[in-house]
């Protein structure tokens, strides 16, 4: 006969087990326990926790999606027992839950005694990111990533990171935490020890933090210096942005440090070599280079000879023949130009450039190319009230004068004959470079008329005039009808009585003396008076003089009669 516990209710014996196994108190709900991986069906781990029943836990909760669960038979893990199945006696446990526990203890901890705790930010959220602190979950708000702003959290993700808890409930299951209070306690450390070692001449590593149109400012790891934007190169930079971008990483020497204020200076071209040096060598007076154009000023136009050597190209030295015109005008920004040195002062790093010297000279070229008596064509730019404009290039002229358009003709009545615009033929009477002065002629494209009676008559001649123009202080004559004359009123005639213009008659034929020859201008001064006075002397010289008893009527009149009778024979 089967004894009266063989019939007893299964129950009540699995509950005395429980008893005997985990004492009076059987509220193991909740609760973390050690347990043995006894072997892995499918996707669970059966686990034994030293119950009667044996207990599973999905493999899930060994790895994170993706991977694969690293457990074997016979390892020993924490679990945490979810809940207990009366119908079967199966313990459902969780690996998971069970970290989580234990992490939150832990966490607890370090929150009381403000530790910094490790985590991995595994995943982003409104206003912030997730962060695995060893099972639990915690919230790391945006603001609290970095000191500064980040705009790509993405290489911080997956990677082991100190984290301050800022608050934690853990009836909410609600942790917040701060990468940013560490960065700075950090910072503040290591700020005290650069502060204190800090001396100028040290050499840096840093980080672009800031950038403004006068510098940058850079990180030197928890303490910031100013990279002033003259101190960034040897070359010219407008703005810092040129040669440096935000989180850039530099190298910068200490220039001035004020252990009061705080203020480092920084520079970086410091750490190169200097471009200026043996400058006067590399690059003697009178010699010529190329650069390129970097900044055009109102006085003038920068070049960079080579990166960190710039010359200024005076507004004088820019052209030959544009003059008070804006350098932009004649070269832009980054073009390339051929220069020559004229000064170099390089303790006072400036060089002095001439852009027209390396072009050459146009009227030293144009009188190489067209010497004296070089017939040339161009057009009519303009009139003045001296003379015509003839371009002879793109940017240069020469003047015929007035006196040059017609060797027959008065200026100002040669003149009408021309207009602007017009195409005319010219040739080179003469090329000032000093002065930079071309000088035309029109009129000697032809031989000068009166060339031949220039050569043959000289002062003192007598010759015979053509009355041309009657005028109150004297008559205008022409001696062969190609040179013209003047009498002056006081040159008419001996007797004054007799020095009267109008007692000639245009067309009227006289004889004059020439007393001057103006070969340029092709004119005489001539003298009636003077060819009188000298014809008495001669017949006083010849027949006899008053004293002798004779007038000088009868020694004019033996002269007449005789140079009539010489006529006649």
């Amino acid at each position: 006969m089967a004894s009266a516990t063989a019939f007893a209710d299964p129950g009540e014996d699995f509950a005395a087990l429980l008893d005997a196994t985990l004492g009076e108190n059987t509220s193991f709900h909740g609760s973390v326990i050690s347990g043995k991986v006894i072997r892995i069906d499918d996707d669970f781990a059966v686990v034994d926790v030293g119950l009667k029943s044996e207990g599973r836990v999905p493999l899930k909760e060994f790895a994170p999606q993706g991977q694969t669960p690293e457990i074997k038979v016979g390892d020993v893990i924490e679990l945490f027992v979810e809940r207990y199945e009366d119908r079967d006696g199966a313990i459902i446990l969780s690996r998971e839950k069970a970290r989580r526990e234990e992490a939150w203890t832990n966490l607890e901890k370090s929150f009381t005694a403000q530790q910094r705790v490790n985590g991995v930010i595994f995943g982003r959220v409104k206003g912030g990111f997730t962060v695995d602190l060893g099972g639990a979950v915690a919230f790391l708000p945006g603001s609290q990533v970095d000191i500064r702003p980040v705009r790509d959290v993405t290489p911080l993700m997956g990677s082991p990171q100190p984290f301050q808890i800022l608050k934690m409930d853990r009836a909410r299951g609600n942790i917040v935490v701060s990468r940013r209070a560490v960065l700075e306690e950090t910072r503040a450390e290591q700020r005290s020890e650069l502060i204190q070692g800090l001396k100028e001449g040290m050499v840096l590593d840093g980080v672009v933090k800031n950038i403004t149109d006068y510098g940058a400012f850079v990180d030197l790891g928890g303490v910031d210096g100013l990279l002033h934007v003259t101190d960034i190169a040897w070359r010219r930079i407008n703005h810092p942005s040129e040669a440096l971008t935000i989180g850039q990483a530099v190298k910068v020497q200490v220039i001035r440090f004020n252990p009061e204020t705080q203020r480092i200076s920084l520079g970086m071209k410091q750490l190169m070599s200097d471009p200026w040096e043996g400058v006067a060598i590399k690059y003697p007076v009178n010699g010529k280079f190329s650069g390129r154009v970097t900044n055009i000023t109102d006085y003038g136009a920068f070049v960079e000879l080579e990166p960190g050597v710039e010359g200024l190209v005076h507004v004088s030295e820019m052209s030959w023949t544009k003059k008070n015109v804006h350098p932009g005008k004649i070269v832009a920004t980054s073009q390339e130009v051929d220069v020559l040195i004229l000064d170099v002062d390089g303790p006072k790093r400036r060089i002095s450039l001439g852009l027209k010297q390396a072009q050459g000279n146009p009227w030293e070229l144009f009188a190489e190319a067209n010497p004296p008596g070089t017939v040339i064509e161009g057009e009519i730019r303009n009139i003045t009230e001296f003379g015509l404009f003839v371009g002879l290039g793109p940017d240069l002229d020469g003047m015929v004068h007035m006196s040059d358009l017609s060797w027959d003709l008065p200026g100002e009545q040669a003149m009408a004959n021309f207009e602007k615009g017009s195409i005319v033929k010219a040739k080179v009477l003469d090329v000032d470079v000093e002065k930079e002065r071309i000088s035309l002629g029109i009129k000697q494209l032809e031989a000068d008329p009166a060339a031949e009676v220039l050569d043959r008559i000289k002062k003192g001649d007598v010759v015979t005039c053509t009355v041309t123009k009657i005028e109150p202080n004297g008559i205008e004559v022409k001696v062969d009808e190609v040179l013209i004359g003047f009498i002056r009123r006081a040159e008419l005639a001996r007797d004054r009585g007799d020095q009267r213009p109008d007692r000639f008659a245009v067309g009227e034929k006289v004889d004059a003396k020439i007393t001057a020859v103006d070969r340029a201008g092709r004119r005489l001064a001539l003298t009636i008076k003077g060819k009188e006075v000298e014809e008495e002397r001669e017949a006083v010289r010849e027949y006899g003089t008053t004293d002798s008893g004779a007038s000088l009527g009868d020694i004019l009149g033996a002269a007449i009669r005789r140079r009539n009778q010489g006529g006649e024979e």
